[in-house]
């Protein structure tokens, strides 16, 4: 049976591979410790199989690893809350794409998210009227109570950055996501007041790329990049397409997307900056 997405599979299997080549076990050892056979420990470290939150801690009690926050982190990326709750997009599952929920899942325990958006606004920024267009123009055909929900989803979403821990976020927007009215100008105006709100936020940063700054590595599409607490290895780079959305791992990606981020936020307009310019969209300017 699996727990999880795969990426989070993966990554928890080759940080498990890692917590015991550094206590010095073999795999065979180390499933003798927890009365597993080795093909089990094998099947998790190489992210074929999924592990539960309890068999994660036998794992790591047995390579004594007592970092509690190391802990935390992966028993939930085993799939559940640390006290055994299903994760509350499962509720969903009948309707959301398998992409969507990994990419939520991935959201939900990240400790900071960077993302580039030169379309429309972030998921975790609309207000309810935005994304109900949004979502109804991306779910073609969709009904009123399938659109309903999705933009319950996407409202949900948005409770990583009220939480006692809140993810940290930055985000690049290219000019066009201010300047495309969806929804009309009223809706437009809500949003563009949003943005401003959520800039007030300490965890929140958000910068204008705008159209006078010429060409940058932005053109190339929107992406995601999540980091996860103390744990660099665990980081992964999204790309989002139509029909699915592709999963970065490598060192080497992960790298050139945070080179390239870094450089996006060099090229936009400062966040103070930034909320003159939306001030002056939000104006007719």
């Amino acid at each position: 049976m699996r727990y999880g997405p795969a990426v989070r599979r993966r990554k928890l299997g080759a940080e498990l591979r890692a917590l015991r080549a550094l206590a010095g076990l073999t795999s065979g050892e180390a499933a003798r410790l927890v009365g597993w056979h080795q093909s089990k420990v094998s099947r998790i470290e190489t992210g074929r199989s999924g592990v539960k939150p309890a068999d994660v801690r036998l794992l790591l009690d047995a390579y004594d690893v007592r970092d509690p926050e190391l802990h935390e982190l992966l028993v939930v990326l085993a799939g559940s809350d640390d006290d055994g709750r299903q994760h509350w997009w499962r509720a969903y599952r009948g309707l959301l794409p398998s992409s969507y929920s990994d990419f939520i899942s991935l959201e939900s325990q990240a400790g900071a998210m960077r993302t580039l958006e030169n379309s429309v606004v972030p998921g975790l920024l609309q207000t309810p009227e935005y994304a109900r267009e949004v979502t109804r123009t991306v779910v073609g055909g969709a009904l009123d109570g399938e659109v309903d929900a999705l933009v319950e989803v996407r409202l949900a979403r948005q409770d990583v950055l009220r939480s006692n821990r809140p993810l940290r976020l930055s985000a690049v927007l290219d000019e066009a996501v201010l300047r495309r009215t969806v929804g009309g100008p009223e809706v437009m105006a809500r949003q563009l007041d949003r943005l401003r709100e959520a800039a007030h936020l300490p965890h929140v940063r958000i910068q204008v790329l705008p159209f006078g700054g010429g060409a940058q590595i932005g053109v190339t599409g929107p992406f995601v990049i999540f980091s996860f607490p103390n744990k660099s290895d665990l980081d992964v780079v999204v790309l989002d397409h139509l029909t699915s959305s592709l999963y970065l791992e490598r060192k080497e990606d992960l790298q050139a997307y945070s080179e390239a981020f870094n450089s996006l936020q060099d090229q936009a307009l400062s966040p103070e900056d930034t909320m003159d310019f939306i001030a002056g969209v939000a104006d007719g300017g």
